[in-house]
């Protein structure tokens, strides 16, 4: 592989973005190296229980700001595989490290953006962790780079890839609940705790609630209905608008719990307790996406769908089928649930769930694993990163002005029309798979 690096803005850039892209279809492999970036919690607990124990994926290289939390990862590596691991404190250096096919970015929300940018440049298969983006221009960057470069980029949204959300989407494709006309969801998630600590566990959440004021973890929910609708498959996002209310929960917590800390108890948090997006789509479709984190509540991620035939609903495990349910009558989905799951679900029930959050990191993560290995695109490419992540800052932007309209932009430039994921195999999010033995 050949790189340049051009005078006039001294960034490192893929000759020949196209072939690149045919080499990497051609150049099959069995074995894939990953560098890991950020190992928090999350990044630390991914590694450990996710990527170590997948036998074909080697993890040569890690990085964390910190030194005890790379240190920790280094050491856990060369345990469990034998075999040396080294540990970066700037991600520069790990995407300089030889040998790396792609690597897997868990860092804070901020950093996602300029390190996936900076290792596509690399030509590195890319991975980032869920969080939205903090301006349109960075959206535009992630499109740009990898149009530029050719090297695929992945967001790791594995509420695509929930086994609730994955039987919704085939029922949906089955025609079960006819034409699709109303979706929402949400990410309702009592997370007070982990905001207030945010310094002793130096978690970025506590310093995003203190600044900012919108959808600014949309894609949990977002993703699954994109799918659903079609988005970028003759389907766009045109437009949205928010509403957020006052912000008090927080406060009660800590007046609670953590009272002595004179910071947090003279904090103006400014994030909205419950923050309400509604957009529409190009085909007429509406999404309702809601954002519920400092209030005391039970999870939920809010899915349901609406259409001329009948509907599902997360929230009591429900589902109604015109002219099969009882007429106004709410039905178990578990009734549904033989008939219905989804292909890649009833593989991997055979198989054998492993990972966390009930199985879907390990579907979502083998996604990208299997995509590195065959060299092909990914099921949740560049368009889908930049259209749902762009929902933060453009949400931020509604609330600001009083919960006024907010274009959203077409990422593709009118390819949405005819499609742009040309990803298929076992982990396609748009068509049902066939699966041998399913």
């Amino acid at each position: 592989m050949q790189w340049s690096f051009p005078a006039a803005c001294g960034i490192l850039r893929i000759e020949e973005p196209r072939n690149l892209r045919e080499r990497m279809r051609s150049d099959m492999k069995e074995r894939i190296s990953l560098g890991f970036i950020g190992l928090g919690a999350r990044g630390g607990g991914l590694l450990e229980f996710l990527l170590l124990p997948m036998e074909d994926v080697d993890i040569p290289a890690v990085c964390d700001l910190y030194e005890d939390r790379r240190e920790k990862a280094a050491a856990k590596v060369t345990e469990v595989r034998g075999t040396p691991c080294t540990a970066y404190a700037d991600y520069r250096d790990l995407l300089a490290h030889p040998g790396l096919d792609g690597v897997i970015i868990a860092t804070s929300w901020q950093d996602h953006v300029p390190i996936a940018i900076a290792a596509m440049r690399r030509g590195l298969y890319t991975a980032f962790e869920v969080g939205g983006t903090y301006s349109l221009d960075q959206c535009w960057q992630l499109v740009h780079t990898q149009e530029e470069t050719g090297v695929p980029c992945m967001m790791l949204e594995n509420c695509c890839y929930g086994r609730d959300e994955m039987m919704a989407l085939h029922m949906a494709r089955l025609g079960i609940f006819g034409e699709l006309v109303h979706c929402q969801g949400g990410y309702e998630h009592d997370l007070r705790d982990e905001v207030a600590l945010g310094k002793e566990n130096r978690h970025y959440r506590l310093d995003n609630y203190s600044n900012r004021n919108g959808e600014i973890y949309p894609t949990h929910e977002l993703g699954p209905i994109a799918k659903l609708l079609n988005i970028h498959k003759g389907n766009r996002l045109v437009s949205l608008t928010s509403m957020a209310s006052k912000a008090v929960g927080l406060h009660s917590w800590i007046a609670a719990h953590k009272s002595d800390d004179a910071d947090l108890m003279g904090r103006a948090f400014t994030q909205g307790d419950v923050v309400t997006t509604m957009i529409k789509c190009a085909h007429g479709e509406t999404i309702l996406l809601i954002h519920d984190t400092t209030l005391p509540r039970p999870y939920s991620r809010g899915l349901r769908i609406q259409g001329t035939k009948g509907a599902w609903m997360e929230d009591n495990h429900s589902l109604y089928i015109e002219g099969v349910s009882e007429p106004h009558t709410w039905e178990p989905t578990d009734k549904y649930r033989e008939t219905y799951e989804h292909p890649l679900w009833k593989d991997y029930q055979a198989k054998g769930v492993r990972g966390g959050h009930d199985g879907m990191d390990y579907l979502v993560f083998r996604a990208f694993v299997e995509s590195v290995k065959n060299g092909t695109g990914v099921p949740i490419d560049i368009y889908d990163a930049a259209a749902w992540m762009a929902v933060t800052c453009l949400s931020e932007e509604s609330i600001a002005l009083g919960g006024a309209p907010v274009a959203i932009p077409d990422f593709t430039g009118g390819r949405w029309i005819h499609g742009v994921n040309s990803y298929t195999g076992p982990y396609d999010l748009q068509a049902i798979p066939d699966i041998p033995g399913v």
